[in-house]
């Protein structure tokens, strides 16, 4: 039989299908190579942790349990923390003088039962901020991961659509691309080479088959050359995906030991068995995330009290996506206004649910367009007021957020909420406020949710802190705390910077007490020339260090004179500023601005309005340029920054100058919380948010330094009076 092909088409066609096979091959057998790497890479990591711990603790600790070790013998020899000790080897402990066998033996029991015990509680810490090289080798893998687990899912699809068919037909067509084994080849295994010759040309061809293997070949050498510096910027761009994969590979790496979180495994399994359909939501969800959608969906009316910072947002996104998906079509959130822009870019961004403003100029239309075409309909809690649903529209869901705010049953706005609650299927209250420090408040909402279970615990408030009222609330009130679930989070570093007042200030300070009683306040601000202002110039301080280490700052304060003095201070490195009349559609547009600008760059913000309703992760540098007489609005400010996605270590600084009344007020609010402490471990109902310093008490605080300040001057006059020793002797 002739020759059907010549053999260099067959070689050809044959070289070109096996790489296809060899790459899809080694692109799979790579990502699974990853896994092991990644975990091991972990050990490793958290090994390091334990380690750097280990170097703090004095070899002293040996000693603890008075054992009677020889700590001198061993510091003598260089051993002076439980980290030396640990990797010694026996030998090597034996071969200290003074040291026996048994001695060495039981060093090394100690120093790996102290290890062990640490290794127990450790959790995986990852920052961008330490880049060691166990650090830097995990986040490279990782991103190596992340970057090839798509192509490889669409590998192992392609191999399992052609892969039986390919190997068959490379094989059958062997023969042809030999000059000899074409010769000693029968008729029939001939005709086979040439069948599966014209399957191959004809499949290199096909868009799906030959487009995929030119693109797997180029995408699969980039994959390669993949640098540790491209893997830290991916990690700052998305740490939630990083964090996820280690979840997934290293399941108690972040701590998160508690799967259910928090749930009794009666309610837990009945959660676990609900289905998310989770396709057209863009972004990942965290475990505890997707659980918390399970939650919802399951339960139908409830009430998420995550704390802030934990992608309350992103949860009900992802069940309305859900419901979506399972055949609704209309969806409802209410909001207050400063919010409502944040909730149609975090609808449009994380999701292909269609959003409508249902506020301002335009309103009425978009009503209109809602109602026809369906979607997430976002209004603020004014613009409920005569709002009225068509007969026969269903919601799927409706959305409150910041739920306390109809905390008053009596409300316009908890009346009104409660209208649109009856075209509702399901209700999803939302709030990061700690509802249990105000049993009455929550019991409120609750009652618009599950009445049973209202009136079940409306008699149980007084022990709001027993088994029995959390066990009772848990199938409507669902609260995860940051650091119960985001274990991972960077590191919180908190700085009182105390400055010294210059001669200027003390002068404009003195003046100021028997003025407005306010302007005390913005002491250190107010001195005229920044150049005299302590606080003026440690600001300016951090914020060069800051742009040097190429990370962005809000600079937080409650006076917009200052933040016009600290852009005054500045000059171009600062955004436009964030305050009480800029519009919450502006806000979110300045954000915008300021997390594409570079690094170095500036976010001035009142923390009455910046400091509520906006994810500002792009900075890790907060500034508060005067004590706030309520902790609780200084935490919401920092949490803008301080939040699930953040990749750096976020550093707080609070500007304070010495001998003033930000003394008075720092010290106030220490004893205040003191008290709360101890107040907090007898009653779960203590209100922290009724931590602050009144008008009163600050009135209180003012005399108080009047009348010190008086007595410092008194006591100076009367010194500058005497005559020093010299001048007397002279007379």
């Amino acid at each position: 039989m002739a020759r059907l092909v010549a053999k260099r088409d067959a070689k050809l066609v044959f070289e070109d299908h096996k790489g296809f096979l060899s790459v899809i091959d080694g692109i799979i057998k790579e990502r699974d190579g990853l896994r092991h790497i990644i975990a091991d890479d972990v050990r490793r990591l958290l090994n390091e942790q334990i380690y750097l711990q280990l170097k703090e603790i004095p070899v002293e600790q040996l000693n603890q349990n008075k054992k009677g070790i020889r700590v001198t013998t061993l510091k003598n020899s260089g051993l002076t923390t439980m980290a030396d000790v640990f990797i010694a080897t026996v030998p090597q402990l034996e071969s200290i003088r003074g040291i026996s066998y048994e001695g060495a033996m039981e060093i090394k029991n100690i120093a790996g039962a102290i290890a062990y015990d640490m290794g127990r509680g450790q959790k995986l810490k990852l920052s961008a901020d330490n880049r060691t090289k166990n650090a830097s080798k995990l986040v490279r893998d990782l991103s190596l991961f992340l970057h090839i687990e798509d192509m490889a899912r669409l590998c192992e699809g392609m191999r399992g659509s052609y892969g039986t068919q390919l190997r068959n037909d490379l094989t059958a067509l062997e023969p042809a691309c030999s000059d000899i084994r074409w010769f000693f080849s029968s008729t029939k295994t001939k005709q086979a080479a040439f069948d599966a010759y014209s399957r191959l040309a004809q499949l290199s061809v096909e868009k799906n088959y030959g487009g995929a293997l030119s693109q797997y070949k180029v995408l699969f050498a980039q994959f390669k050359l993949r640098t540790e510096a491209d893997a830290w910027d991916d990690f700052i761009l998305d740490p939630i995906s990083f964090f996820n994969l280690i979840e997934k590979i290293a399941p108690n790496a972040l701590g998160n030991d508690d799967s259910v979180y928090g749930l009794s495994q009666e309610l837990a399994e009945d959660v676990g068995a609900q289905d998310l359909l989770l396709e057209g939501l863009k972004c990942s969800l965290r475990k505890y995330q997707e659980w918390g959608v399970r939650y919802i969906l399951r339960q139908g009316n409830v009430l998420l009290g995550d704390e802030m910072g934990l992608g309350k947002t992103i949860q009900a996104i992802a069940a309305m996506v859900s419901l979506r998906n399972s055949g609704s079509t209309h969806f409802l959130v209410i909001c207050p206004a400063s919010v409502i822009t944040n909730w149609c870019r975090e609808i449009m961004k994380m999701s292909d649910l269609v959003p409508h403003q249902l506020h301002g100029a335009g309103r009425l239309q978009a009503f209109e367009k809602w109602q026809s075409e369906g979607g997430v309909a976002v209004t603020n809690y004014e613009s409920t007021q005569g709002m009225e649903m068509p007969q026969g529209l269903i919601l799927g869901m409706m959305v409150v957020d910041e739920a306390h705010y109809i905390k008053n049953a009596n409300a316009k706005r908890s009346i009104n909420t409660k209208n649109l609650a009856r075209f509702a299927q399901r209700i999803l209250f939302m709030s990061g406020t700690p509802l249990e420090n105000n049993v009455d408040e929550m019991v409120s909402l609750i009652s618009v949710l599950r009445p049973d279970i209202a009136r079940t615990v409306s008699s149980m408030t007084t022990v709001a802190n027993a088994p029995s009222f959390k066990n009772a609330i848990a199938p409507v009130y669902y609260r995860r705390k940051r650091e119960d679930v985001l274990t991972e989070l960077p590191d919180l570093i908190q700085n009182n910077e105390w400055c010294e007042m210059t001669p200027q200030e003390e002068a404009v300070y003195a003046q100021s007490l028997y003025g407005h009683i306010m302007s005390i306040r913005q002491l250190s601000w107010n001195v005229g020339d920044l150049r005299y202002s302590s606080k003026a110039m440690r600001l300016k301080e951090i914020v060069e260090e800051a742009a040097a280490d190429e990370r962005k700052i809000i600079v937080f304060s409650f006076f917009i004179g200052i933040l016009e003095s600290v852009m005054k201070l500045l000059g171009p490195v600062c955004m436009r500023p964030i305050t009480g009349s800029v519009s919450p559609q502006e806000r979110q547009a300045i954000v915008d601005e300021f997390d594409k600008a570079p690094a170095g760059s500036v976010l001035p913000a009142q923390i009455q309005s910046g400091g509520t309703g906006l994810n500002i992760q792009s900075a890790s540098v907060v500034i508060i340029c005067e004590p706030q007489f309520k902790p609780s609005i200084e935490s919401q400010a920092i949490s803008r920054a301080y939040r699930m996605g953040q990749a750096r270590n976020v550093l707080v600084y609070r500007l304070l100058c010495a001998d003033s009344i930000d003394e008075e007020i720092f010290e106030l609010l220490r004893r205040k919380q003191d008290e709360f402490n101890s107040f907090a471990d007898e009653s779960v109902a203590a209100q922290r948010d009724s931590i602050e310093i009144d008008r009163k008490a600050y009135e209180g605080l003012v005399k108080k330094e009047i009348e010190r300040v008086n007595a410092q001057k008194m006591l100076v006059d009367k010194t500058e009076e005497q005559p020093d020793a010299e001048d007397t002797q002279g007379k």
